[in-house]
């Protein structure tokens, strides 16, 4: 499974390393990427071993901040947005 998570907090590439490698560290994350610029990183795992707040939890435990996306909010929002492109 991959997730991208936000990443807030971070303010050089020391820091976005260190989120990568902690999160590389976790059980059941096969790769971790972080990108400074966009704030975001992108997580394969195995979510038989961890889960997205697992995740975030990690992150939050080095001392940034990680959002879980919402899949229900962003498919709401998709929906809506068909209906305004219908009418």
């Amino acid at each position: 499974m991959q997730i991208i998570l936000d990443i807030q907090g971070m303010s050089c590439a020391s820091c976005a390393a260190h989120v990568e490698k902690g999160l590389a560290r976790q059980p059941g994350v096969r790769s971790a990427s972080v990108n400074l610029v966009t704030e975001k990183a992108r997580v394969e795992f195995d979510s038989r071993q961890i889960t997205p707040q697992d995740l975030a939890a990690a992150v939050d435990a080095l001392g940034y901040k990680a959002v879980v996306p919402e899949p229900e909010k962003k498919a709401e929002a998709k929906k809506e947005d068909g209906i305004k492109n219908h009418k």
